[in-house]
């Protein structure tokens, strides 16, 4: 995962900005994850929440993200709330915008993720560290970020 190594160099600093869009382009399951981190997200816990699902794939609509194991997860990672998460899993209330989302990604072109734009230019793959730091490393000598 690179992730951690780009927020400790861009991201905290405030070189770039790591902005997420929904793209729950594998099906069902990827709908009712993306829905689980917006509800851990009303927690404060998006991003903890996004991070335990990432490490936890066990296969593409295979079971892994039940909505049963969406709850377990929120206990996982401790959320404060989890009668709340619940409620708000079932509820099922953001599943409008998530589907939308997934539409504006496919009018876009998106296909697959992960996907990037660093600064309107698309990126389809996961470059490695070395490949996504000369980029945004270029990006911000370009922009003048400190």
């Amino acid at each position: 995962m690179v992730e951690p190594q780009l927020k400790q160099a861009y991201i905290t600093p405030g070189k770039v900005k790591l902005v997420w869009h929904d793209f729950t382009w594998i099906g069902n399951e990827s709908q009712t994850a993306a829905q689980a981190a917006r509800c851990a997200g009303d927690q404060g816990q998006f991003w903890a929440y996004h991070d335990y699902l990432y490490t936890h794939q066990r296969g593409e609509n295979a079971g892994q993200f039940s909505p049963q194991n969406l709850k377990s997860f929120a206990a996982a990672i401790e959320l404060p709330d989890t009668a709340a998460f619940n409620a708000c899993l079932d509820a099922g209330q953001d599943l409008p915008a998530i589907r939308e989302a997934f539409n504006q990604g496919r009018a876009r072109g998106i296909v697959a993720t992960p996907y990037f734009l660093i600064d309107g230019q698309p990126r389809q793959g996961l470059p490695s560290l070395n490949q996504f730091s000369a980029l945004l490393d270029a990006e911000v000598a370009r922009t003048g970020q400190h």
